[in-house]
């Protein structure tokens, strides 16, 4: 059965008109999942028993359930959901300075093939519905509820390429962003793409303020295209000019996302390159401590290292940050837990 999470407030308008009832009521439905923030239908009880028989017919609430739980000693916590058709799915809360954030999943899987993602171990079975990542936002806000608190941010950098699931993605951020839903502020929502260039065009024309991340980790085509096939259908010229593309239609800082791997991308000459590739842009880049996946073979760099590369970049004129390390003893890199429970169940 369908999620009512499914429905951004647009189309619950719709919806409600579709079964001849006035759009009032859609707008009830609407607070009543994103306000009130029910269990169940039933709770909805300003809906008639007749409204509510038929939602109950035809829709679920939640469209997934806790399977496991992770909490770190930094306050990170991974969740493992189950969806209705049993493929598993991860969500990451993170606390910051400015608040909690959330890292939302969009694919059961991934096929970008990344040489160093656990996310790519399994490949893409297929994509979430809008309402599924809505969910998984709900989960933990939910929690939050509990004490009083609140989610501040969102971060579309889970597992699966988000931009390969375009219109699901741009829905469910239209859901979370609205003012009569969830309220999640533009400029407080990531989304992080590997470089699927047509839809990066698609997104400049929403004109939205959603920041863009770009998944870069290599200055160069030759190093990019050993560690992120996707390069070698959109190479770093049509990526860089897509993205100017971008800048010119809006007036927003870019993210480039870049994990740091021993002996592979994190030399002084590397550094350089990347900043000649990057230089003129308003952008600043991120440079991240990588999480060991046993089955990728990779290594991170010491702080101090990452300090070598940090530096030789804002020498060239880039701004850049180390990212602060979150859940290191924890299933921490994208798709482990995932990957791990998988694994059990199949012992």
């Amino acid at each position: 059965m369908q999620s009512l999470y499914d429905f951004n407030y647009e189309q619950i308008q719709d919806l409600a008109k579709s079964y001849g009832w006035k759009g009032f009521r859609g707008h009830q439905i609407f607070q009543w999942l994103y306000r009130n923030r029910v269990d169940s239908i039933d709770e909805m009880s300003n809906l008639s028993k007749e409204t509510r028989e038929i939602l109950k017919r035809d829709f679920i609430v939640s469209p997934l359930h806790l399977v496991r739980k992770q909490v770190s000693h930094d306050g990170t916590t991974k969740y493992l959901f189950a969806l209705e058709d049993g493929a598993l799915v991860e969500s990451v809360m993170m606390l910051f300075d400015y608040g909690k954030s959330i890292c939302v999943t969009t694919q059961v899987g991934c096929n970008m093939g990344c040489a160093f993602c656990a996310s790519g171990l399994t490949k893409k079975k297929r994509n979430l519905t809008s309402g599924e990542m809505v969910a998984q936002f709900l989960y933990v806000q939910k929690e939050l509820d509990k004490t009083q608190d609140r989610l501040s941010h969102i971060v579309v950098m889970g597992t699966g390429e988000p931009f390969d699931n375009y219109e699901n993605v741009m829905n469910f951020l239209s859901t979370v962003n609205h003012d009569r839903g969830l309220g999640i502020g533009s400029r407080h929502i990531t989304i992080s793409t590997c470089g699927i260039v047509p839809r990066i065009y698609d997104f400049a024309n929403e004109h939205t303020q959603y920041n863009l991340a770009i998944s870069l980790h290599a200055p160069n085509n030759e190093l990019r295209d050993q560690l992120m096939p996707v390069n070698h259908a959109y190479p770093l010229e049509e990526l860089m000019k897509a993205l100017d593309y971008y800048c010119q239609e809006n007036n927003r800082r870019l993210t480039f996302e870049y994990i740091l791997l021993k002996g592979v991308n994190d030399s002084t000459a590397q550094a350089h390159q990347l900043a000649k590739l990057l230089r003129g842009y308003n952008a600043y880049v991120n440079l991240i401590p990588y999480n060991a996946v046993d089955e990728k073979g990779f290594k991170g760099v010491t702080h101090q290292e990452a300090m070598v590369f940090y530096d030789a970049l804002m020498k060239d004129g880039i701004r850049c940050t180390i990212r602060k390390e979150h859940g290191n003893d924890i299933d921490a890199a994208c798709g482990q837990l995932r990957i791990k429970e998988l694994k059990r169940g199949q012992n």
